[in-house]
Order: structure tokens, then C-alpha cells, then sequence
């Protein structure tokens, strides 16, 4: 070993020196930084600088990079804690909430658990929320719930740098004897409501029922008032026709409607005996005499 060093000589390991000294300078002075994490550096214990992703440069040997802090979006573990609304109803509740770290440098310095912090103040804030609602407002309003709990989760956690993106109640369990007694007002309910269609559907049956009753006699009574019409202007044809020709033209007609009659009497199918009154004929008589009269 001597000889090699001797071989190499003695100005020859002070360069070897100063190059390994010059790249652990630049290895230890050069941080790059991934797109999706954030590093926080100290210089004597006490916070220097942040750097963000991409080629970043220190001051080797005195700045250190102390914190590796991850900037994702992070999903809490789903929670489950005890309620009671303001109706004395005892509700557990399911929630998760979603968030990111904006500001590593008072995270890392101002909390040590990010986590269990935050899962503290939800249930504090959900305890309280629901405290202030009655059971059915939990279950119709529970987008407002959920605005609410986010906003003062948000607020709450403003001074770790912490961004909450998202809150969630996953679901609100009620106990066994609150379901039970939930489930026979249910139950009453859709009676109540099926009674109320039933008794809807019977009043619309009477109306429609009555409705035709009333259309039909109003259609039965333009009828007769038709039919009235007509017989009143035959009469008014009738009157006039005497008025103006005479009683031989009322007997013309009547001559006239019993030939027809005996036409059509007489126009049957088959073979058939057709009895006339014994001065039947005498209709076609009078008939043509009138025609006789009137040429």
C-alpha cells in the first residue's frame, strides 16, 4: 500500500482528495425533488428554507434536508362515533375526510399527529353538528352536514397548512329499538297513505260516474228538445200546407202515406197472406182522385 501511494505521490492525493470533496459538495448541495413531495430543510436545527419538486440547491454540510413530506391527497381511515340529536336520539356516525398538506414547514412544526388530530376535530364537530339537529333533519339534510363539517374542519386545521378537500358521512346507524320504532311509523304511514288513495280513487270513481249521469241526460234532453224542434216545424209545415191548399191537401198526404204503407206491406219476402181492412182500397182511390184534383 505504501509503495502505491508512494507511486502515486503525494500531489496526486491531494487532487483525489479535493475531487471526492468537490462531488460530495455537489451531491450533498443538490436536491431534486419529486413532482409529488415537498422537502423541508433545516440549517442548525431551525427551519431554513422549502423545497419544492424539481433541481433545488443548499448549502452542503450546514443545510440539511430534515422532513420528507409527501403533498397527495390523503383519505383519513373511515370513523365511527356516537351522536345523540337533539331529539334524544342516539345515531352513530360514519364519516371519512380527504386532504393534503399545502404548507409542510407548520405541519411538521406545529402537529405530530396529522391524522388523529384531525379524525379528534371531526368528531368534535360532528358531535356538535348533530346535537343541534333533530333525527329526521340528520337524515334530509345531511348535504348540509356535510358542507358544515367540512367548513369548520377547514377551519380548525388552517394553521397546520392543511387544505381539507373533501367530506364525506358514509352513513348514520340508528339503534335497534329506534329502527324498530321508526319502522312501525313507516309502516303506519304507507297505510295511511293507501288509505288516503283508496278513498281518492272511490271520490274520483263518483265524480266521473256522476259526470256521465249528468253528460247523459244532457245529451238525452238535446235529443228531445231536437226531436220537439221537429215535430213542432212538421206541424208548423202541416198548418201552413192547410193554411195555404186546404184541407184536401192534408188528406192527399194522408191518402198518400197509406198507399205506402200497403206498398210495403205488400213488398214482404215469401210467400204470405196479407189482410186489408175493407176499405183499404179505397185509399188508392182517394189517392188518385186528389192527384186527379190537384192536375
Amino acid at each position: 500500500m505504501d509503495e502505491i501511494l508512494n507511486g502515486i505521490g503525494g500531489g496526486n492525493i491531494v487532487l483525489l482528495l479535493l475531487a471526492a470533496f468537490l462531488i460530495l459538495t455537489v451531491f450533498r448541495g443538490v436536491k431534486i425533488v419529486p413532482q409529488s413531495e415537498k422537502y423541508v430543510v433545516e440549517r442548525f436545527g431551525r427551519l431554513q428554507s422549502v423545497l419544492g419538486p424539481g433541481i433545488n440547491f443548499i448549502v452542503p454540510f450546514l443545510d440539511r434536508v430534515r422532513h420528507k413530506v409527501s403533498i397527495l391527497e390523503r383519505q383519513l381511515p373511515t370513523a365511527s362515533q356516537d351522536a345523540i340529536t337533539s331529539d334524544n336520539v342516539l345515531v352513530q356516525v360514519e364519516t371519512s375526510v380527504f386532504y393534503r398538506i399545502l404548507e409542510p414547514e407548520k405541519t411538521v412544526y406545529r402537529i405530530r399527529d396529522v391524522d388523529a388530530a384531525i379524525a379528534t376535530t371531526v368528531a368534535g364537530i360532528v358531535r356538535a353538528g348533530i346535537g343541534e339537529m333533530e333525527l329526521d333533519e340528520v337524515q334530509s339534510n345531511r348535504q348540509q352536514l356535510i358542507s358544515q363539517i367540512k367548513q369548520q374542519v377547514a377551519d380548525a386545521v388552517d394553521d397546520w397548512g392543511i387544505e381539507v378537500t373533501r367530506a364525506e358521512i358514509l352513513d348514520v346507524n340508528l339503534d335497534a329499538a329506534t329502527r324498530e320504532a321508526m319502522l312501525q311509523q313507516l309502516n303506519a304511514e304507507r297505510a295511511r297513505r293507501a288509505q288516503v288513495t283508496e278513498a281518492e280513487g272511490e271520490r274520483r270513481a263518483v265524480e266521473l260516474q256522476a259526470d256521465a249521469e249528468l253528460y247523459a241526460a244532457e245529451q238525452s234532453a238535446k235529443a228531445r228538445r231536437i226531436t220537439a224542434d221537429a215535430e213542432a216545424y212538421a206541424t208548423e209545415v202541416v198548418a201552413k200546407a192547410i193554411k195555404e191548399n186546404g184541407i184536401e191537401a192534408a188528406q192527399y198526404q194522408v191518402a198518400l202515406k197509406q198507399v205506402e204503407a200497403l206498398a210495403a206491406v205488400g213488398a214482404g219476402e215469401g210467400k204470405q197472406t196479407v189482410l186489408l181492412p175493407a176499405n183499404a182500397l179505397d185509399a188508392f182511390g182517394d189517392a188518385f182522385n186528389m192527384l186527379k184534383g190537384k192536375a
